[in-house]
Order: C-alpha cells, then structure tokens, then sequence
C-alpha cells in the first residue's frame, strides 16, 4: 500500500472542465452568492452539502461553515424534524432534500459532510465519488473489510478530497505524543494497550421500546437502508451514542470508539496492516433491545509488535486514567518501550521511565504544525487537491483491524491477514462474510475491489 502519495495536483478547475460542469449556469451560482451576503469568486467558494443532520453532522457543520467561503447549499435528511431546521438557518441558499440520489445530482455541490449511521457510510460516500463531489465521511469510515477496500479505491479512483472524521487526530496532544515517539526516546515498542469503558449495564437502553409507531416526517424504510429491516426504535435514532447499542447500524462500540484511540499509535508507529487479528468477548450482562457485545478483548499482530484493544460497556475502570470512583466514560492509551511506557488520554500525557534508561533523553522539539481544525483542514485540502491527514488511503489502517475484530469475534477464532494482497488468509468463510450483505434494492458495488 503507498502511504507517500499526500500531494495530488488536480484542482477543482480541472475536474470541472473534465466533467463539462462548466456549463452550469452562471446566474444559479451568482444567486446563492448574493443571498448569502457574500461577494465570492466562483472559484474560490465551496458549495457545501451535508447528509444526515443529527448531532455530530451539525457538529462538523458548524465547524465548515466558520469558513468565510463556504456556502451550504443542500441539505439532506430522513427525517423532516431534522432536516427543516437546517434548510430554515440556510434558507437563502440551502435546498432539502429527503434522498441522497438526488442531492447528489445537484451540479453546483462541490462536497459533502456524510454524518449518517454508520451501515450507510460506505455507499453514500461511493455515490459521492461517482457524482464528483468530495467528502467529510464521519467515523467509523466503514464497518466491513469489503466496505473499507472498496471506499478507498473509489476515492482513489475519482480523485475524491475525503477526510475521516477522526477530530481527535487535530488535538495538540496527539501531535506531541507523535513527536515524543518518534524521537525514539522511548525505545523499541514491543507492545501498545489501548482501551475504552463505561459502565451501562445491566440494563443497557433498555427493554420494551420497540414500536409500530413511527415518527411523522420520518421514512423508517430509508432510514434502515441496507441494513436488515428491525422495528422502529426511538432510542436507535437518538444520536450516534445510541447506534453502537445495535450491530447492524453500527458495528458496536469497538468501531464506534476504537477509530480515535487506535487511530495515535498507528499515526506515531507508521503501522500498516496487522497480520492476524484475534478478538474473544460477547454480550454477557447487558439486557435491552439492543444486540451488541457489551465486552470486547481484541489483539492485533504487526511484524514486529502487537496492539491490544479492550472495550467493556459493563464496568468503567480506567487503570491509570481514573479521576475519582464516579462511573463514567473512560479511555486510555499504552506505548511500551524499553526505556519507559508513555501513558495517554485525549488531553494529557506522562513517560514513565524504565530506571534510569532515559536519564538525559531530551523532549523533541514541535515539529508536526499545528491544525486549523479538522474539517478546516479538509476544507483547505478541497482548494489545494493535497490529501488531508486522515484521508482513506491512511485510514484504512484504522478502518481493516475493526473490520476484522468484529469479524473475529462472530466467528469465534482469529483471522490471518495479508497485508500485501489485502486479503483474509485461509479462511473461506470470513472472506465471504467480509463482504456486506445488504437488504435489496441496494447493493454492494463489488467492481471497487
């Protein structure tokens, strides 16, 4: 896999005189321009979309349109209680739009935000590719091995500007603890422990809220998608917390969670693809309406080195990081080496030496500049064509370990991967269940892999 390529020269320009986009007609644009209260070159605005208005797409949103040149002209959604209020705050300029088919066949959207539960990442941001609009994909980019290859090659394929959106990849903490690893002080890395925990147990959501009773304004069919159809649950739409209660529409909590904690060592290490994936755990206490595992033990094999995740929605503890006997949400990160173990959160790190191996070791200077944001970074990214710094092409390392554990643990043994081939070793079963099935009409664009 090349991981080098971080500077395509393909501008915007070019992609619209390639595509003949040039002759979308010139008043439509100067309009939304005006109405905006803006006097914007074509060439230097970006006409923003978005699909699936919920909590962290207004999130990613809101970030954008800090943006003097970002005008939001489409916005989509299943459900009208969220999608109106976006359409009225941008009424000058925003058009709504109930299926994504059809914004996606809007001429003048240069990108979109996609922010929908994560069973619908992989073929709205496929559809995006072909219709030439670039991308903010939420995390978890995918939730299959298949789903994951096939995002990358159509971005790859049509020259997509895509940024996951893994926000914590723009922390300053994260850059220093890059910086600190890379120094070397810490030594040889044998072994990385990261983890996630909270405690919902054992009554998880809870029981009993499956209903016939669907929100008006809501197409529960569209909402399902591809996924297999289940009763409507007012508890699955809340907010993306709520999806990783539910297998089909999220994957759990390991790649609801797992793509921001895992994300820093394989950023800091430079690991590509691990060789074998091996996960044990299930759903043990939790009883609701849900179906997720509640634990979630998984070890990753790299050649030289190993990963481990730990994920429980069933007890809290925090090891290291716990501030306090509340029962809360926690996580943490361990890079051992043999000069010492560096211990990080979110926020904050601390080295513990190994004695005295790191008397003397210095604390590199800042070299990794800082970011404007992760979805600014994204948007200076559409302007310049340069790949931002989680663009699929790095964050399918993040993506394939998740989409393997979970595989591991429904299968119940480890899986063996080849990292030149991209492909599931020995194994005829979990091959074929790395590929999605989805609920017909839709279909998997299999031609990307």
């Amino acid at each position: 896999m090349n991981t080098k390529n971080t500077n395509r020269p393909y501008s915007r320009r070019k992609f619209i005189q390639t595509t003949g986009a040039a002759a979308i007609a010139a008043p439509l644009i100067m309009k939304s321009s005006f109405l905006n209260g803006q006097n914007l070159p074509a060439s230097d605005r970006i006409n923003l979309g978005i699909i699936g208005c919920g909590g962290m797409g207004m999130a990613n949103l809101n970030a954008c349109v800090t943006n003097p040149n970002v005008v939001v002209t489409a916005a989509c959604d299943v459900w009208k209680d969220r999608l109106d209020p976006v359409v009225e705050r941008f009424k000058t300029t925003c058009t709504g739009y109930t299926d994504f088919r059809e914004m996606l066949r809007k001429k003048d959207l240069d990108a979109v935000i996609i922010s929908t539960p994560a069973h619908w990442h992989a073929l709205i941001a496929i559809a995006a590719c072909e219709a030439g609009k670039d991308i903010y994909l939420q995390k978890p980019m995918t939730m299959h091995l298949g789903e994951s290859l096939a995002v990358r090659n159509a971005v790859r394929q049509h020259k997509i500007i895509c940024q996951v959106g893994t926000q914590i990849h723009a922390s300053e903490n994260y850059r220093r603890v890059v910086e600190l690893i890379r120094s070397g002080n810490l030594g040889e890395i044998g072994t990385v422990r990261t983890f996630f925990v909270m405690n919902e147990g054992p009554k998880g959501i809870g029981l009993g809220n499956n209903t016939t009773n669907i929100p008006k304004g809501m197409d529960w069919d569209m909402w399902v998608g591809p996924a297999r159809m289940q009763p409507f649950n007012p508890n699955v739409v809340r907010d993306a917390f709520y999806h990783c209660f539910w297998m089909d529409f999220s994957g759990g909590w390991t790649p609801g969670m797992a793509p921001h904690i895992i994300d820093l060592p394989i950023w800091a290490l430079d690991l590509g693809y691990p060789t074998e994936v091996s996960a044990t755990g299930g759903r043990f206490i939790i009883k609701d309406d849900g179906d997720a595992y509640d634990n979630h033990e998984v070890m990753m094999r790299y050649p030289n080195m190993t990963m481990t995740w730990m994920q429980s929605s069933t007890n809290s503890y925090g090891f290291d990081f716990l501030r306090g006997q509340e029962s809360k949400r926690r996580l943490g990160i361990y890079i051992h080496g043999v000069n010492g173990t560096l211990q990080t959160d979110y926020d904050n790190h601390v080295i513990l030496p190994e004695g005295d191996r790191m008397k003397g070791m210095v604390t590199p200077e800042k070299s990794i500049a800082p970011s404007p944001g992760h979805e600014l970074e994204w948007l200076e990214c559409i302007r310049s064509r340069k790949l931002p710094s989680c663009n699929p092409d790095y964050h399918v390392r993040i993506d394939v370990p998740m989409a393997l554990s979970t595989l591991s643990l429904k299968l119940g043994r480890s899986i063996r991967f080849d990292p030149a081939k991209e492909a599931i070793i020995g194994d005829k079963e979990a091959s074929e269940l790395a590929l999605p099935e989805y609920r017909a009409p839709w279909k998997f664009p299999k031609h990307y892999l």
